[in-house]
């Protein structure tokens, strides 16, 4: 009996690995809803960007980017093969935020946004293994060994104080935790000089959305989070909120940016509504994607168009997992705050080049 068992055991795994899970699988360019009215020469000058930093096995592909927008639906049909994925996507929006601030420390603006640490070790997982590829920790190293670096609660408290890494100052700590989540917006001096921020580096630590932390906590109904109902709950609890913020211990370094911009984790300028984050483990960064999402700010309550992905974020975690750019500005942070999208991604790969698995 025991042998049996053993046996069945056997066949059991033997099938579960003889017939993995597929995560990708193909279809044509008419099983793409929406395709047709979408104008997918909008989504070229992001392609474009992204090109220069694609592996080889990208070259022709790129090197055939058409200049005359007419021709773009004929070049994405003739080179690419889309693929549906199967995990149910879920696409947030973020933006680039304007914040007021100054370049030295006062009352009106007493909290700093800092530049990246000296002593911090920042870790790309995937040069060490790859089976850990788009993984990254950061630390400091302490007597030889990487240790973590200090959370967000420790930061606030003055673990950098007296280092000289304050970059800027602004006026809302509550404003300053959301630039964090965008990862890069505008700081607006009082001379009226615009300055750009981008992100630099992260102390390591894994992103928890305070949103969760407030539902967990009563504060707020699942239903009704966006980053509107956050920041009102935050600005009707004062004494509380710095408790909540430092929930994530999550914290994020910035610099300035010169140029176009921001500056996706790509390492490439943005382009409003068509550039997506995604967790690149998942979806390696340039790859267009086409999105057919159930969007209420969209006509119709659709969004459908073609993307590239070209950034990503602690909360974009998963296959179907997407962060949608909106671009600049307060109209466009309102829209952002409150995106919560479910569709489906449709995947285009270049004619040669392997699926993500």
């Amino acid at each position: 009996m025991m042998r049996r068992l053993g046996a069945l055991a056997l066949l059991v795994l033997l099938a579960a690995c003889a017939a993995p899970e597929r995560k990708v699988e193909p279809v044509g360019f008419g099983d793409l809803p929406g395709w047709a009215a979408d104008d997918p020469a909008a989504a070229l000058p992001a392609l474009r960007r992204s090109c220069p930093r694609m592996p080889e096995a990208w070259h022709a592909v790129c090197a055939a980017l058409p200049q005359d927008p007419a021709m773009a639906r004929a070049f994405f049909e003739a080179e690419f093969q889309p693929y549906r994925v199967t995990a149910p996507a879920f696409v947030t929006g973020y933006y680039e935020p304007e914040l007021n601030g100054a370049t030295g420390r006062s009352a009106r603006f007493p909290v700093p946004l800092h530049r990246v640490p000296g002593d911090l070790v920042q870790v790309d997982l995937g040069e060490f293994r790859d089976t850990l590829k788009g993984e990254r920790i950061a630390g400091r190293v302490e007597n030889g060994r990487l240790k973590p670096y200090f959370p967000r609660a420790d930061i606030a408290k003055g673990a950098l104080d007296g280092r000289e890494l304050e970059l800027i100052w602004v006026d809302d700590p509550v404003e300053a935790f959301f630039l964090e989540i965008q990862g890069s917006g505008r700081v607006r001096l009082e001379d009226g000089r615009l300055l750009r921020l981008g992100f630099a580096g992260q102390n390591g630590w894994r992103y928890v959305a305070i949103g969760r932390v407030l539902i967990d906590q009563g504060g707020l109904n699942a239903d009704d989070v966006s980053m509107q109902s956050i920041k009102a709950w935050l600005a009707a609890n004062p004494d509380k909120a710095r408790a909540i913020l430092d929930r994530n211990p999550s914290y994020v370094f910035f610099r300035f940016l010169e140029g176009d911009g921001p500056i996706g984790a790509q390492g490439v300028a943005l382009t409003p509504g068509r550039s997506l984050a995604v967790d690149r483990t998942h979806i390696p960064y340039g790859t267009p994607v086409f999105l057919d999402l159930a969007h209420p700010d969209s006509p119709g309550g659709i969004l459908r168009r073609l993307v590239v992905a070209q950034d990503t974020g602690g909360a974009i975690r998963g296959a179907g997992r997407g962060d949608f750019f909106l671009g600049p500005g307060r109209e466009a942070g309102e829209i952002a705050g409150r995106m919560k999208a479910r569709g489906t991604f449709y995947l285009l790969v270049p004619h040669g080049v392997a699926p993500p698995s």
